[in-house]
C-alpha cells in the first residue's frame, strides 16, 4: 500500500467498516483504517466454469467468497441468470444419470425403518435392486442395514473396493 496517497488513490480505496450518522449521508472510516478491497462482478461464464470443474481459476475464485481482498457484487437479474444456468446444468446431469442407470419401481415399503424418510427411500431402492452398497457420506444414517445384506460406504471407500482408487 502506498505511503503517500493522492486524492484519486484514496478515492479508489474502499473501507470495509463504515458508519453513517442519522443526520448525514457521509461514510467515515472506523479506526482510521483504509483497506484496499477490489469490487468485482463475476460473469455467468465464470460461474458456469466453477460449477463444471474444481480444478480451475473460476472455482478458486468462487470458493473464498467473503475473502477480505474482494467483494462480490450481484443483482437480481444476475442471480436469476446464475440460477437458470445452474438448473440447466443440473438437468443435464440428471438426464445423464437417468440414461445410464437401471430403473426400478418400488412396490413395497420398508418404512419407517430409518430415522429420515428420505433415507428410507434410498434403502427401499437398494433392497429392491439387490444392491451391495449404499454409497453415502452419512454412514451413521444407515445403521442396521446389514440385515438387508447391505453396507453403507463412502464414495472414496467404494472407489477403493472397485480398484479405481488406491
Amino acid at each position: 500500500m502506498p505511503t503517500a496517497m493522492s486524492t484519486s488513490t484514496i478515492k479508489s480505496f474502499r473501507c470495509v467498516i463504515r458508519h453513517k450518522s442519522q443526520n448525514d449521508n457521509k461514510c467515515g472510516i472506523t479506526y482510521n483504517t483504509i483497506i484496499d478491497k477490489y469490487q468485482i462482478v463475476i460473469d455467468t461464464n465464470v460461474f458456469v466454469s466453477a460449477l463444471q470443474s474444481n480444478q480451475g481459476a473460476s472455482f478458486q475464485l468462487l470458493m473464498p467468497l467473503g475473502n477480505p481482498k474482494f467483494d462480490l457484487n450481484i443483482s437480481i437479474p444476475l442471480i436469476l441468470e446464475y440460477e437458470e444456468i445452474a438448473k440447466r446444468l443440473i438437468d443435464q446431469v440428471i438426464d445423464y444419470v437417468c440414461k445410464v442407470s437401471n430403473h426400478h419401481e418400488i412396490f413395497f415399503l420398508w418404512r419407517p425403518f430409518l430415522q429420515d424418510p428420505d433415507d428410507d427411500m434410498v434403502l427401499e431402492l437398494a433392497v429392491s435392486s439387490e444392491s451391495n452398497y449404499i454409497v453415502t457420506y452419512n454412514q451413521k444414517d444407515f445403521l442396521n442395514i446389514n440385515q438387508f445384506g447391505l453396507k453403507a460406504i463412502t464414495p472414496k471407500d467404494f472407489l477403493q473396493v472397485i480398484g479405481e482408487l488406491s
